[in-house]
């Protein structure tokens, strides 16, 4: 530590933003010496790692909730975040402490390594999962997985739970080349979990999980859940559940509760849910931001590219219902027509804004594309996330409550404006992909 200390919060959220410039860099070189100069914190406790383009989130959330409820003291690493940085590290539940934060940035940064924003974090995450003495880790991936920094975990199980088209810049422009990044996560002797996906990204991860001695666990196969009126039905590794309680919404959530079930049943045998522990872990899941009513007018949901569109499209009509005012914010850089294409068919009258993002796409050009789409539909312009809210609710009904989503920051943003929550003192995000 230098003479001058660890600093404050912000203090150490503006060493992290100014990492932003280095951007995203695949490789496990500089991460590794990171890890062997600290004494490789992350061989001390046994991880999860769940890699895929949606549901990982969900499916970390509700892994560490059944692990917790099996009495098991949890470390969650996710990201990004939606209001604090604090939010990506979680240990027994609760985010760490604001004022660790600067004692694990000045700790990794005095390596004097060449991390990134992301690198700097996965290792703090390693090191306070260690100093805290966790029982397991679940560790989301970043971006991929062969060579994302999350990779030197050591995983007693591995799960991808779904690929699609997303960040194709960095990880290829086909499910099949998206498939192999995500891959790489698959390890010796270590099961592998894998989602439903399509079948051409399906034969690249058995052949790599095949390749690399990994036994692979299919979803319809080997392990499957259905959500009914009753609850969720699961049959698969750790044994059947029957009717048990999903408190995540959507019907997506079962293949994710599928998914952490059957991760979780290949935990070391010590923190392996029993039945009771499953139904509580499964009971008592949080995930902010995915498919969330906030209000009785007011539903949120993290969907920011078309998969994830896709599967909150199906799932509003039985949860919310089929007309609603959507309140739409976007990245640029993302596919805006296909994360449109499959919501606007649901949509009363589109409300559209921009999210807090130098990578926003202008409301007016969001508005332009939205009403090449669905010309008939009404749509309203508010450029500010708040106002675009309040205009949104003043337009929406009983039978017609509104949905925003779009972006992650669009969904921050607005959690933030109607909870109350505590968001950061100075903004800090993961950079734009591959610009060195």
């Amino acid at each position: 530590m230098s003479a001058k200390g660890p600093g404050d919060y912000t203090t150490a959220l503006a060493r992290l933003r100014a990492l932003a410039p280095l951007g995203v860099r695949p490789g496990l070189d500089e991460v590794g010496r990171a890890l062997d100069r600290l004494g490789h914190p992350e061989a001390q406790y046994p991880a999860l790692h769940i890699a895929g383009t949606n549901g990982k989130g969900s499916t970390a959330a509700l892994a560490a909730s059944l692990l917790a409820a099996a009495g098991a003291r949890v470390g969650l690493y996710t990201s990004p975040h939606l209001s604090r940085y604090t939010e990506r590290i979680r240990i027994a539940g609760q985010e760490i402490d604001q004022d660790e934060v600067p004692r694990l940035v000045e700790r990794v940064l005095d390596l004097g390594l060449d991390l990134t924003f992301f690198e700097v974090t996965t290792v703090m995450a390693f090191l306070a999962f260690a100093e805290a003495g966790v029982d397991v880790a679940v560790v989301e991936c970043g971006l991929g997985g062969r060579l994302d920094a999350t990779n030197l975990c050591r995983p007693v199980a591995t799960a991808i739970t779904s690929i699609g088209l997303d960040h194709t810049e960095l990880l290829g422009p086909t499910l099949a080349a998206i498939a192999g990044e995500k891959a790489g996560i698959a390890k010796p002797g270590v099961p592998l979990v894998l989602g439903p996906v399509a079948e051409e990204a399906s034969a690249v991860i058995e052949a790599r999980a095949a390749a690399v001695g990994a036994p692979l666990l299919r979803h319809g196969t080997d392990y499957e859940a259905v959500l009914g009126d009753e609850g969720l039905d699961y049959r698969g590794p750790g044994g059947p559940l029957v009717h048990a309680p999903l408190t995540l919404a959507g019907p997506h959530q079962a293949v994710n509760a599928a998914l952490a079930l059957a991760l979780t049943a290949l935990a070391p045998e010590p923190l392996r849910p029993d039945e009771a522990a499953r139904r509580a872990g499964l009971l008592e899941a949080r995930w902010p931001g995915r498919l969330e009513q906030l209000a009785p007018d007011l539903w949120l949901d993290a969907a920011h590219n078309p998969d994830g569109a896709r599967a909150l499209a199906r799932a509003l009509p039985s949860v919310v219902g089929r007309k609603l005012v959507l309140l739409l914010g976007v990245l640029a850089d993302k596919d805006v027509e296909g994360i449109l294409r499959p919501l606007l068919g649901l949509a009363s009258r589109v409300v559209v804004t921009r999210p807090s993002s130098p990578r926003a796409l202008p409301a007016d050009q969001l508005a332009q594309q939205v009403n090449r789409l669905v010309p008939m539909v009404p749509i309203a312009v508010a450029d500010d996330p708040v106002d675009a809210l309040v205009l949104a609710r003043s337009l929406a009904r009983p039978e017609t409550p509104v949905v925003a989503c779009g972006s992650l920051y669009l969904i921050g943003a607005l959690r933030r404006l109607v909870t109350g929550e505590a968001a950061d003192p100075m903004a800090v995000a993961d950079p734009l992909p591959a610009t060195r």
